[in-house]
């Protein structure tokens, strides 16, 4: 059969606008959705400076919103952002159970979604985090290092917050086999609403007037959790006579950690976290593979996810993590220090 020379000239042509039409497509900027459950808490502005400037260097427009820790706010905020027109969705979740309406809401205006930092009981596309896990992980190990007998208080994170009960499943890894054993005593294993430091000083108080001697070591899930447990122990005249354990590297943590009374925190490369958010979001939006390279259990689901590693930090690397980084300024710390404990930093 012979085929018209004019039959090629028209595949050219429609490969030609196929082509453009891809091109366009790359070069459109993406408009991407940031919402974050709640303003408050020292990183969370970090991380989204950081997701905002990767975001622009690679064509994406951010537009956020806070829901300042009402879960039916977040829906109407992604609502609206939904019927703007976003091309991706990337949120951190209040109540991580109750946000199957957002991810269905999105998936219905076919939005990918990516649930930042705190992984949606819901089908989300990607999870973007940290290795929780692991988290929990060094927390534990820490205090046993120090510690391998004695009585241990543990302050859990959020009951809403699925991220909670996989910090402490890190933790456990590390304490059951001391708990089995005799080893370590559990005075008592309580959550802290809203991560609060309000609460678990309540909640430590509470706890510590149970007692005629200072505990070991509590296992403290985050920083703010840390810091109210150890104002609760300052008023019964045991700071720094307690092991306390942290996450997040807030400044008033590493303050903690010169001073004595705070063992360790674990430090979460957050401008890491948000830049490789950032780059999903504009390859999910381009209908690109995100390259996740790690598969994390969300109930009966499976979820894709980008897992960054933490780092635990004590007063010997404190230097060479967090300060070196420049996620906490070696000056401002030492604001925050007698002048006995300046001096230590100012030393190699």
């Amino acid at each position: 059969m012979r085929v018209s020379p004019r039959f090629f000239t028209g595949v050219s042509f429609v490969l030609i606008i196929l082509t453009l039409g891809v091109a366009q497509a790359q070069k459109k900027e993406i408009k991407i959705g940031f919402s974050i459950e709640d303003m408050k808490g020292e990183r969370w502005q970090t991380d989204l400076d950081e997701f905002q400037q990767r975001a622009h260097e690679l064509g994406g427009a951010v537009v956020t919103r806070s829901a300042n820790g009402d879960d039916d706010l977040q829906f109407r905020q992604i609502n609206e952002l939904l019927k703007d027109g976003i091309d991706v969705l990337v949120f951190l979740p209040h109540d991580t159970s109750k946000a199957g309406r957002i991810v269905e809401a999105a998936h219905a205006k076919h939005v990918p979604v990516i649930s930042y930092d705190r992984l949606a009981s819901a089908p989300v596309d990607l999870y973007v985090g940290f290795d929780l896990f692991s988290v929990g992980l060094e927390q534990a190990q820490s205090l046993v290092d120090r510690a391998p007998k004695g009585n241990y208080l543990l302050l859990g994170g959020s009951p809403l917050d699925a991220n909670s009960k996989v910090v402490r499943a890190g933790q456990m890894k590390v304490l059951q086999p001391f708990i089995d054993r005799g080893d370590i005593h559990v005075l008592a294993d309580v959550w802290v609403p809203e991560w609060s430091a309000t609460e678990a000083y309540l909640i430590a108080t509470k706890e510590m007037n149970k007692l005629t001697a200072a505990p070991t070591a509590i296992v403290a899930s985050n920083d703010a959790i840390a810091g109210g447990a150890i104002q609760a122990l300052e008023d019964k005249g045991w700071s720094g006579r307690v092991l306390v354990s942290g996450q997040d590297a807030d400044l008033a943590a590493i303050e903690r950690i010169f001073d004595g009374s705070q063992l360790m925190t674990v430090y979460k490369p957050v401008g890491n976290e948000a830049r490789s958010a950032a780059e999903a979001a504009i390859k999910l939006a381009r209908h690109e593979d995100a390259e996740s390279r790690a598969v994390v259990p969300n109930g009966t689901l499976t979820t894709k996810a980008i897992l960054l590693t933490p780092i635990c930090v004590t007063q010997e690397n404190a230097k060479q993590t967090v300060l070196k980084d420049g996620f906490q300024k070696l000056e401002v710390v030492k604001q925050g220090l007698p002048k006995d404990k300046q001096a230590q930093l100012d030393q190699p």
